[in-house]
């Protein structure tokens, strides 16, 4: 397969950081046992982890090919493995913070990184699209991996424990050979460089794509989706615990859960967008998903659950709530592809730099509405909310499908 050996890297970076990026509902549910933190305060962790990944993904989207694709996946590989081997020493809710810090800052390098090359190691536009559905989906299989990893640490019998966070010396042992793997593997840059500007021409071509119609309805279709995303992800553990009152180990699971339907939706956007337009999959998943959304959270409801309930002989509502992010899934590498393919190879990194953006900020929004109106009212209600950006995100694909782009050479 041409370029096997930067692809499988390019998947085993997503892979790393799919974990330590969302640890974070783990995380919260943990530090809110561990250290007495309420839900509000907890939920300040993503805004710890985004806006790190959006001032860095803004300042360096431009000049990223320049600094170097590889090295910079490097750098960010060499900051999180360091972070990882300090975790299980930590003994208060400021190294959390510290940690989603770094890991913020290290996978802005990270995704603009991967998103730029994926350019560099395929050929046509279906391929890109394909690709880019399975890298994400391959994304989701780390977000599995990590809630089972996570949950393996946990002490049901006493929530104060804080052996749970020897799970950093396993991340840490897999990101360095993320980046011993890297450092031995082989990217050709070249096409990702223009060779015509300097740095401050760099800097106004990313300018530039601000005055697309079409880059601005993607920028708000990018944002409304990962505010949803990030709400479901981050505040499921909490609400199989609270909510569904499962044990500790059980709601972390669901994590897990949720994200298998995410990777299989994922790795089904990878073969859906071979064979139809993307804004008909794209539109089929946000209706079903707020279909989902209407009928099965009614049935959270006044739910009982037994002491000795496991995955065997819990409610059917316990396995329907997480298997609704099979229809949240394509739509992120659906748009995201299709904006990308619209554009000049020289110009993904800005893009990249883009999207890293505004999704982080969506996600850090979302999630801490969320985190308040669990908090305030009740966690049905949390993710009923979804319901407004969903309509929002449905009419800005339709109007992004409809415009064109015409760069500037």
């Amino acid at each position: 397969m041409k370029n096997f050996n930067i692809k499988a890297v390019l998947f085993l970076n997503y892979f790393v950081f799919a974990i330590l990026l969302n640890s974070v509902g783990t995380v919260i549910l943990q530090v809110q046992q561990n250290f007495g933190i309420t839900k509000s305060s907890a939920s300040i962790l993503e805004g710890f982890k985004d806006l790190p990944i959006a001032i860095c993904s803004f300042i360096l989207a431009s000049f990223l090919p320049k600094i170097g694709i590889k090295k910079s996946m490097l750098i960010a590989l060499f900051l999180v493995s360091c972070m990882c081997f300090v975790m299980p020493f930590a003994n208060d809710f400021w190294f959390f913070k510290l940690l989603f810090t770094v890991v913020g800052i290290s996978f802005a390098l990270i995704k603009i990184s991967v998103f730029t090359s994926i350019g560099l190691v395929t050929d046509t536009d279906k391929e890109h699209a394909s690709f880019m559905g399975f890298l994400e989906g391959f994304f989701m299989i780390g977000v599995l991996a990590g809630n089972v990893l996570f949950s393996l640490f946990i002490d049901d019998h006493n929530p104060k424990s804080t052996q749970w966070m020897n799970v950093y010396w396993v991340l840490g042992i897999i990101s360095t050979l993320s980046f011993l793997f890297l450092l031995f593997s082989r990217l050709d840059e070249k096409e990702a460089k223009s060779t015509k500007t300097d740095l401050l021409g760099d800097l106004r071509n990313s300018i530039s794509l601000f005055s697309y119609k079409k880059v601005l309805f993607f920028l708000l279709c990018a944002f409304l989706f990962v505010l949803v995303e990030q709400s479901f992800q981050t505040w499921t553990p909490t609400f199989y615990k609270e909510i569904l009152k499962l044990p500790t180990s059980m709601s972390i699971q669901a994590g897990a859960v949720l994200a298998g339907a995410f990777a299989l939706g994922r790795f089904l956007s990878g073969f859906f967008s071979k064979k139809f337009s993307w804004i008909y999959v794209v539109s089929f998943c946000v209706i079903g998903f707020a279909i989902s959304i209407i009928l099965v959270l009614p049935l959270t409801h006044n739910i009982q659950i037994d002491e000795g309930t496991g995955w065997f002989n819990a409610p059917l509502v316990v396995y329907l709530f997480p298997l609704m992010g099979g229809l949240l899934a394509p739509i992120y590498p659906s748009i995201n592809s299709v904006i990308l393919a619209s554009i000049p190879k020289y110009l993904h990194s800005a893009m990249s730099g883009l999207i890293v953006v505004f999704s982080a900020i969506g996600g850090t929004i979302g999630s801490m509405i969320t985190g308040f109106v669990f908090q305030e009212f009740s966690g049905q209600q949390a993710f009923y909310l979804s319901l407004i950006p969903l309509s929002l995100l449905i009419v800005s694909a339709i109007f992004m499908n409809k415009l064109k782009i015409n760069p500037k050479k």
